[in-house]
């Protein structure tokens, strides 16, 4: 299977139940109005009425407001073997080997979204497009577009056409989507014209997919509504017409059609994206600064846990936010803004979506007990670039011992295994020299070259320490936090490792 989410190469839409409302929200800054008038209406759809026999009422209201995008970009390669031996065959080119550019367009959707030509589409869509052309569904109106913003790790740009009076759709909220849903994806698939198609929710929430990179911001609707190439950026629309999503994705089968698996940006996270970019021009995304994992049943029961909600805190870095607040290693935050946190992704899409120098309340449990903190959050940092990787073997002195855990073998953390490893000064600890494929550790997840720095939350200061806590270790389970180097990325997390010789 592949997961594309690349363009094909080559009156307002609302139906309002008796009690909906829909309400028109201006973008504020600092107590002015500084962007359109958009549309909003939240009541659920209506789940106990007679079935539907048509959607052509909902279709003529909410196909006008979505436009076809043809963007150009300019791509520079250098030219091949062949290209090079056919140009100085010909004589219509040097021979040079230097780098070529050429015109690329691509086809794509979006979504007319306040009257005065603010559109939602996709981000790649438009990625490094030089210009960008909207043509109206009714087709007879072509516009330039200006890019107003983009923002990758969402899939989330944000186009302006000068117009006035244009059919702009009404938008849902997709916090209220169940599955099974009916759902309408309309755009324009392989440039054929524009089209619509008919599925459910298949699930919310989907992240993980690695369709905008691995950066976690993805919270995808799946959805079994046919998508196809050039519907990226479309709209994904509910049985009464209002916006709910931002076609974004497919999984598709070899010859990269639709087999029933697509994914939308969710409008609540589209929309507070094109928020910000209209009212900033850029996104800053508030910083909690933890690593996190999320609870399993093992770790529950080691925490003492009702259920495995939450996500587990493995470390606070230091001068960050959450430190300065008292979070600490081994919480387990179970809500934030007072409201729930079911795992570690659901906690960063929260996070994130605040604005730096919010302040967010934090419930945790910490040693069986509630507790309560009030963050500063900050603003997350840029990703950068890590150091490389290195041959991970360990050359220290022979002086392993076999702890408890049956076929794990430690060794003082000396000065040559932090050399090789890259093991920061502040880690202190036990390193791992073997582990048995078959063992309970293994099972775990105890590697070689990790670093034992407690064991049933007591601190491992060498591995003397390690032998003597795991050999006092009572109970089925033990606890173990380790500092682990996988490739350009460090740090640490929780194992429960099963204590029983037998398996």
């Amino acid at each position: 299977m592949k997961i594309f989410s690349k363009p094909l190469y080559g009156f307002f839409a609302a139906i309002l139940g008796a009690t909906a409302v829909v309400v028109f929200v201006h973008l504020t800054s600092w107590g002015r109005e500084v962007g359109p008038a958009i549309a909003v209406e939240s009541t659920p759809v209506n789940r106990s009425g007679s079935p539907v026999t048509s959607y052509a009422p909902v279709i003529k209201k909410a196909a006008p407001s979505v436009v076809n995008i043809y963007s150009t970009r300019t791509v520079r390669e250098q030219p091949s073997e062949s290209d090079q031996m056919f140009r100085h065959f010909f004589g219509d080119q040097p021979n040079d080997g230097q780098e070529r550019s050429r015109k690329e367009q691509s086809l794509g959707s979006g979504v007319i979204i306040s009257p005065d030509g603010y559109i939602l589409t996709a981000n790649h869509v438009v990625q490094g497009s030089s210009d960008v052309q909207v043509a109206i569904a009714d087709g007879k109106k072509e516009f330039t577009a200006k890019i107003v913003g983009t923002d990758p790790p969402t899939d989330v740009a944000v186009l302006k056409i000068d117009a006035k009076d244009l059919p702009a759709i009404t938008l849902g909220d997709s916090d209220q989507l169940e599955v099974g849903d009916v759902l309408l994806a309309i755009g324009n698939p392989f440039g054929i014209g524009q089209t619509v198609t008919m599925g459910i929710v298949s699930a919310t929430g989907r992240g993980g997919l690695g369709i905008n990179g691995n950066n976690g911001y993805e919270n995808f609707i799946q959805t079994d509504a046919a998508i196809n190439e050039g519907n990226s950026g479309g709209a994904l629309v509910d049985a009464e017409g209002r916006l709910v999503g931002i076609n974004t994705a497919i999984i598709a089968n070899d010859s990269g059609g639709n087999q029933g698996i697509g994914f939308a940006v969710p409008i609540t996270m589209a929309r507070h994206v094109m928020e910000r970019l209209i009212s900033g021009g850029k996104i800053t995304r508030g910083y909690l600064g933890v690593t996190l994992q999320d609870v399993d049943a093992d770790l529950a029961k080691q925490f003492n846990l009702p259920d495995q909600n939450g996500a587990l805190v493995d470390d606070v870095l230091a001068n960050a936010p959450a430190a300065k607040a008292g979070l600490k290693s081994g919480d387990v935050i179970v809500a934030f803004n007072n409201k729930p946190v079911a795992d570690g992704h659901s906690l960063q899409l929260a996070v994130s979506d605040c604005a730096p120098a919010s302040f967010a309340t934090v419930k945790v449990i910490r040693n069986s007990q509630e507790k309560n903190f009030t963050v500063a959050l900050g603003e997350l940092p840029k990703e950068t670039g890590g150091i490389g990787s290195e041959d991970q073997n360990n050359s220290g002195p022979d002086n392993s011992k076999t702890d408890a855990l049956d076929g794990v073998t430690v060794d003082d953390l000396n000065a040559d295994a932090r050399g090789q490893l890259k093991i920061p000064d502040d880690i202190h600890g036990a390193i791992v020299t073997d582990v048995d494929a078959g063992s309970n550790s293994a099972e775990a997840g105890l590697q070689k070259n990790d670093v034992i720095l407690e064991i049933n939350q007591q601190p491992v200061a060498d591995a003397d320490s390690a032998v003597k806590l795991c050999t006092q270790a009572k109970g089925e389970r033990i606890l173990l936090k380790i500092w682990r180097r996988s490739g350009e990325t460090s740090g640490t997390r929780y194992l429960s490792v099963d204590n029983t010789k037998e398996k």
